[in-house]
């Protein structure tokens, strides 16, 4: 497979960046599927580093078909709505067929949302419904499963809030939560899409910590006394959800208020806990902790 061209779309954005300067720091063949619309910036960046460059309409298969062509795996990084994660993807699945490309990741990077109940997560609903469709595409897929991404942690998340000294927690102090850092899920990532024999689905975790443990790493990293907040059970949170929702809909945001609180919710509640972890699946690993997330953002 020397010859063998990582196709990838969704460079631009964050997690898809990372991926992208994984993979051409090992010298593989990559080719980025991007929008004419495009950051010129971030595509320059990338072709500078050796990254083949296909722009296309992403509403046209026969576009997007020649730019799957030759290609071992596609990748998605893609990150939106309805209109990104169902449809845009779709044709993105479709052209990979048509080009005969054997191997398909697309843009999961969550809790295991395949054990929740359809209608608590909005965004983890859409990746459930492409699911639907790429399980009867004739694609091999492997899905990729990371938890929450550490870096949040560092103020994104109102889960350790600095400014107080404590650690937001719902019901369980205890219930063990699952985290990776970005970095860490495209390393992993490029490793998937390197190897011609994963499953359907890979579940990792660069952490596994509790609120009660984040009280004690906090406090350890800060040198301050943390504590923690009960915020309430997860009946309430249910509550909150909704009440925030009907106050601030906010359909067409990525990231409205309340997907995060259904984000903890489905974290706090256990249901979607990564297991078994396929950590170990690569030896070269190298994985970023809790602590050390906190640490390096604690020191600049």
């Amino acid at each position: 497979m020397d010859n063998a061209i990582t196709v990838l779309a969704g460079a631009t954005g964050d997690l898809g960046e990372r991926i992208a300067r994984t993979l051409l720091k090992r010298d593989t063949k990559l080719r980025i599927i991007v929008r004419h619309s495009s950051n010129p910036g971030k595509i320059n960046k990338l072709q500078s580093l050796g990254a083949e460059i296909a722009e296309v309409d992403f509403n046209s298969v026969p576009e997007l078909t020649k730019a799957c062509s030759g290609g071992s795996c596609v990748i998605s990084a893609l990150s939106g709505l309805r209109d990104v994660i169902v449809e845009a993807q779709s044709l993105l699945l479709d052209a990979a067929i048509k080009a005969g490309v054997p191997r398909f990741i697309p843009s999961d990077y969550a809790i295991d949302f395949t054990k929740l109940p359809p209608g608590i997560n909005r965004n983890l609903d859409l990746r459930r419904e492409f699911h639907q469709r790429l399980d009867k595409a004739p694609i091999a897929a492997t899905s990729i499963l990371n938890g929450m991404f550490t870096d949040l942690l560092t103020g994104q998340a109102p889960m350790i809030l600095f400014k107080l000294h404590r650690v937001v927690c719902w019901e369980d102090a205890d219930q063990r939560l699952d985290f990776t850092t970005i970095d860490d899920a495209a390393e992993f990532t490029a490793e998937v899409a390197l190897d011609h024999s994963t499953p359907r689905f890979l579940r990792i975790a660069g952490d596994q910590s509790s609120a009660r443990g984040l009280v004690d790493i906090a406090s350890e990293v800060t040198g301050k006394k943390f504590r923690l907040f009960r915020a309430g059970n997860l009946k309430r949170l249910e509550t909150l959800i909704k009440v925030t929702r009907a106050i601030i809909p906010q359909s067409s945001v990525l990231y409205p208020p309340w997907q995060g609180m259904q984000y903890m919710h489905n974290m706090f509640s256990g249901l979607a806990k990564l297991e078994p972890l396929d950590n170990g699946r690569y030896q070269g690993m190298q994985w970023t902790t809790v602590k050390d997330v906190l640490s390096a953002h604690l020191s600049r």
